[in-house]
């Protein structure tokens, strides 16, 4: 089984999960999601957002392929970047942090560290750059699905809570530790992914 780890770019940009593809929650404010869903220009907003942070700052998410197969992914840039990280009432991300909006392993590829391949990855080619932090909204209901990722799963492997809420804490890894990770971690890690599901969307309250 031959596995590969590839930067998103507009040339695979179509291997993304269908709704994913189309899923513009992140890259867009509320208003100008809500407008894009309904006129049906969700897909190609999501492609200008690709090609502008590309242009703009550089890789903002990986792709994973299983035997030439698109396995899972993930999506991370500056908060200046993600319209939607101000929406949260655990905003703003840290300066010195890159969020992390998504992520998601196809439920037939779980189990097999990939989880640990793919954010590994991310966490390699962020402190190249001179990232020092990854950090994300978590959702302590987490039962939903949608964008957002279970808090319990973010502290389970290895996030530290920053800003504490009820629903949408913010918290915080350290890229120093994301490289260094145990074996307890990483199975953490592909609970986490296998867990996370396209479907529907959750916006914050």
């Amino acid at each position: 089984m031959s596995r590969r780890l590839v930067n998103i770019t507009l040339d695979n940009l179509d291997d993304l999960p269908h709704r994913c593809r189309r899923c513009v929650f992140w890259e867009l404010d509320a208003v100008a999601h809500d407008r894009a869903v309904t006129s049906g220009g969700a897909a190609l907003e999501k492609e200008a957002w690709v090609s502008s942070t590309l242009l703009e700052w550089g890789s903002c998410g990986k792709l994973l392929y299983v035997d030439d197969v698109p396995a899972g992914f993930v999506l991370f840039a500056p908060p200046l970047y993600v319209p939607r990280s101000v929406a949260f009432p655990t905003s703003p991300v840290s300066a010195d942090a890159v969020l992390l909006m998504t992520a998601h392993i196809l439920p037939e590829y779980t189990g097999g560290g990939l989880g640990r391949m793919l954010v590994q990855g991310v966490a390699k080619d962020l402190t190249r750059r001179g990232v020092k932090a990854i950090e994300a909204f978590g959702d302590l209901k987490g039962a939903d699905g949608g964008c957002m990722v279970a808090a319990d799963y973010l502290l389970s492997v290895g996030f530290k809570t920053v800003r504490p809420h009820h629903r949408f804490p913010r918290l915080r890894l350290e890229l120093k530790s994301a490289l260094s990770w145990r074996e307890d971690v990483e199975v953490a890690l592909e609970r986490l992914l296998g867990s996370m599901t396209p479907e529907g969307i959750l916006r914050p309250a």
